[in-house]
């Protein structure tokens, strides 16, 4: 009894220490990360390390320690026949967290270095890296099921189960879940596209396995179901070629120079592609005389541009520009009327109202 007692004393005492130096540690890296900000990337990465050391030192200190202890080999309960310690389940509990760790330190530190070296777009790195992610990870389950005695065989009857359980009240689960796997192969949309959903703006920022993430111009979230991507309209800017047309309206009053409105609007568009670099020079920049409207001649400036993330800031400045060169040439932009005709009423129908 007093050799049980003295045991855990010591375990206890090598516990405490090591929490007691993780402490120690960061207290003194928060110190020295404080001195300069630059130093907090660094500091990060440190402090991630410190993390895994006292975790998994612990993990393996008890494991290594403990290993000649009854307790630690007892059987707690009884899987397929097999017998399931304290023993495995700290084993299997290490293998899926080591796991997930190291994929975690190859997506982060390895493969970025992969995908610079071949010049490789944001969306195919985020599907590789979910990829290697979830292969790595299903593997590391199945091999930590079978250290505690799990039999793989009994997955097929899972598997039955699952698919009834989909049948009857599932299938939107698996519907987007299945459709997030297509979009993240046959990539109709991928990390990084601007894409239109319900007259909505915005930029993928994550394709999840039930749904995908879009953040839009005014720094919202919305959270789309992946299967809307495979079942809706939705007009995606930058699906095969980022060049979009920015189709700039304008009205002028009736009597206007039109050869001139013309030629205004063509030398904005020259102004703008001076100083935008993403203002295309071909094709052209185009004005189309739309219409007679009701109380204006209304025109259309058609400009290119090669990243739809300009398009607002392009439109705000092409619309500065076509007010200040209307106004230096007198070029009048009328705004709605209404003419009120009054007619006068016979002196009968007056003389009768009198009455």
């Amino acid at each position: 009894m007093y050799w049980i007692e003295n045991t855990f004393v010591i375990f206890a005492i090598v516990f405490f220490s090591v929490l007691l130096l993780r402490w120690i540690v960061l207290s003194l890296l928060e110190k020295w990360k404080n001195q300069k900000e630059k130093r907090n990337h660094i500091y990060h990465i440190i402090k991630s390390m410190v993390n895994w050391i006292s975790a998994y030192g612990i993990l393996i200190y008890t494991l290594v320690y403990f290993r000649s202890s009854d307790w630690m080999f007892d059987p707690l309960f009884t899987i397929s026949s097999e017998e399931v310690s304290v023993f495995l389940l700290i084993l299997a509990v290490l293998i899926v967290s080591l796991t997930n760790r190291i994929s975690l330190l190859v997506r982060s530190y390895i493969f970025p270095t992969v995908y610079k070296r071949y010049e490789l777009d944001q969306g195919v790195r985020f599907t590789f890296d979910k990829t290697f992610h979830y292969v790595i990870m299903v593997l590391a389950i199945l091999v930590s099921l079978s250290t505690v005695g799990f039999e793989l065989s009994a997955l097929t009857v899972f598997a039955g189960v699952i698919g009834v359980g989909i049948g009857f009240g599932m299938q939107n689960i698996a519907s987007n879940f299945i459709s997030g796997v297509i979009l993240l192969f046959e990539r109709p949309i991928k990390v990084g596209d601007r894409v239109v959903v319900d007259d909505i703006v915005g930029d993928v920022d994550r394709i999840n396995m039930r749904a995908t993430v879009i953040k839009t111009l005014d720094n919202e979230h919305i959270i789309v179901p992946n299967s809307y991507f495979l079942e809706e309209h939705v007009v995606n800017r930058s699906y095969s070629d980022k060049v979009i047309r920015l189709v700039i309206p304008v009205g002028v009053a009736y009597g206007s120079d039109v050869p001139l409105v013309k030629e205004l609007l063509l030398q904005v568009a020259k102004d703008e592609a001076g100083v935008s670099p993403t203002v295309r020079h071909h094709p052209e920049p185009f004005v189309n005389f739309k219409e007679f409207g009701d109380s204006s001649l209304n025109f259309e400036l058609f400009i290119w541009i090669s990243n739809p993330e300009n398009m607002i800031r392009i439109r705000s400045n092409v619309n500065f520009r076509i007010d200040a060169i209307f106004r230096e040439n007198d070029v009048e932009i009328p705004f709605p009327q209404r003419d009120l005709h009054v007619r006068s009423l016979d002196t009968s129908i007056l003389e009768e109202l009198k009455k």
